[in-house]
C-alpha cells in the first residue's frame, strides 16, 4: 500500500504555509484558504457526526479546545495500519492523560469495522477512550471529509494485499483552533518522534 497524500505540496496555489513561533521553535500552519490584507483566513473542519468505539457520538464540539491527531485507517488492513497504529500507541503514551489531547482515527471501511469492531480494535491495542477515538459512520462523509480537509487520499484498491483499499499514511496534526500544523508519515519513527516533539509545542 503506498504513502500518498492528496496534492499536500503541490497546493500552493491555493494553500500558503504561513509559520508561528512558539519559545523558538516554529510550526507551520497547512490549511490556509487565503490571506485578505493583514488576516489569515483558515479552512475550518465542517460540521460532522460520527460514532466512536463506546458507542458515543464524536462531532466537531468534541474536538473544541483539543489538539488532537488525525488519520485513516481499517481494522482489516494488512499492510501499513498495524505499523501506524503502533507508531501512534507511542503518542498515546506520552500524551494519553493530557485532557487537552486526542487522537481520532477514521475508518474507511465502516461497512465491516461497527462499532463492535472498532472497540474489540482498541482493547487489543490497550487503548481508550476519551484519548483516542476510533470513529465510524457514513462512508461518503467519512471520505468528504477526509479530502476536504485533512487532503487525505482515500481510493478502494482491488490489487492483491491491499486489503481492498489505497490510503494515506499521514498522521494529521490539528491545533487547538482547528489549523493543520503538520503531516507525518505514520510508517517513519523519525517523523512519528517529530510528531512528538511538536504535539509539546502545541500542548504547552
Amino acid at each position: 500500500m503506498k504513502f500518498a497524500f492528496k496534492a499536500l505540496f503541490p497546493l500552493f496555489s491555493i494553500v500558503f504555509i504561513a509559520s508561528c513561533k512558539f519559545g523558538g521553535n516554529t510550526l507551520p500552519y497547512m490549511n490556509i484558504e487565503r490571506v485578505e490584507g493583514a488576516d489569515t483566513v483558515f479552512n475550518k473542519i465542517p460540521d460532522f457526526s460520527f460514532t466512536n468505539q463506546n458507542g458515543e457520538e464524536i462531532n466537531k464540539q468534541s474536538l473544541k479546545g483539543k489538539v488532537y491527531v488525525a488519520d485513516f485507517f481499517f481494522v482489516s488492513c494488512p499492510t501499513i495500519c498495524p505499523v501506524m497504529a503502533k507508531n501512534l500507541k507511542k503518542v498515546y503514551e506520552r500524551f494519553g492523560n493530557n485532557d487537552k489531547f486526542m487522537i481520532l482515527s477514521h475508518t474507511i471501511d465502516p461497512r465491516h469495522d461497527s462499532v463492535e469492531v472498532l472497540k474489540n480494535y482498541a482493547n487489543r491495542l490497550g487503548v481508550a477512550a476519551p484519548a483516542w477515538q476510533f470513529v465510524t459512520g457514513k462512508k461518503d462523509e467519512i471520505y468528504q471529509i477526509g479530502y476536504d480537509f485533512y487532503m487525505a487520499t482515500i481510493e478502494e484498491d482491488d490489487s492483491e494485499g491491499s486489503g481492498g483499499y489505497l490510503h494515506s499514511g499521514g498522521l494529521i496534526l490539528v491545533d487547538s483552533k482547528g489549523r493543520i500544523r503538520g503531516v507525518y508519515d505514520g510508517t517513519n519513527e523519525a517523523q512519528v518522534g517529530q510528531l512528538i516533539s511538536d504535539l509539546s509545542i502545541l500542548l504547552k
